[in-house]
């Protein structure tokens, strides 16, 4: 017998069709109640210290178990942390930098076909609005179609270029109507 003839038999025990000695049936997997994956997958989570109070109160068995099997992985010398997801995943978000930016509203119309045109407003967000609802707001005040365009642009259809002078200032009143400028007419790219 070579030595490959016993590797054969080997990979053929482990592929054998049936039940195993040894093992229990049916197999009962027990999950999570954090992150809703089974336990022994709770430790590629991103927030793994959550899963492990979670199983600390709720399975002191298992936690008991898992908590020995890191100790023996960090003798090893085996890096937890690679293992773990360190961007993207549940809770962790990117919070943007604010920037110093001058506090201006820009307002312009673009032409929109032949005798049509759109309003634009830029600027809105150095004042910590909130993009979608001012949106909504221009839509239901002058009965037209309105959104967000871009990081920093709400597109209004129609020319409402004169009466957001009056309109922006009323309705949030941190904003000055010095601070509103009028940009004329401008080519949209």
């Amino acid at each position: 017998m070579t030595n490959e003839d016993v590797g054969t038999n080997s990979v053929a025990d482990r592929l054998q069709v049936g039940p195993r000695e040894g093992v229990t049936y049916p197999i009962q997997m027990k999950y999570c109640g954090h992150c809703t994956m089974p336990i022994e997958y709770c430790e590629y989570y991103p927030e793994y210290e959550k899963c492990k109070d979670w199983l600390e109160r709720h399975m002191p068995d298992d936690f008991e178990r898992l908590k020995i099997e890191e100790e023996a992985a960090a003798a090893d010398g085996t890096d937890d942390d690679k293992k773990r997801q360190k961007r993207g995943g549940k809770g962790l978000l990117r919070v943007k930098k604010k920037e110093d930016v001058p506090k201006r509203i820009c307002v312009s119309r673009a032409a929109r076909g032949k005798k049509k045109s759109v309003t634009v407003v830029t600027g809105l967000s150095t004042f910590d609005i909130d993009l979608k609802v001012a949106a909504k707001f221009f839509g239901t005040k002058f009965a037209c179609g309105s959104s967000v365009t871009g990081d920093d642009e709400i597109v209004i259809q129609g020319d409402v270029k004169d009466d957001l002078f009056d309109v922006i200032p009323e309705k949030w009143a941190e904003i000055d109507e010095d601070v509103i400028e009028d940009l004329g007419d401008q080519k949209r790219t």
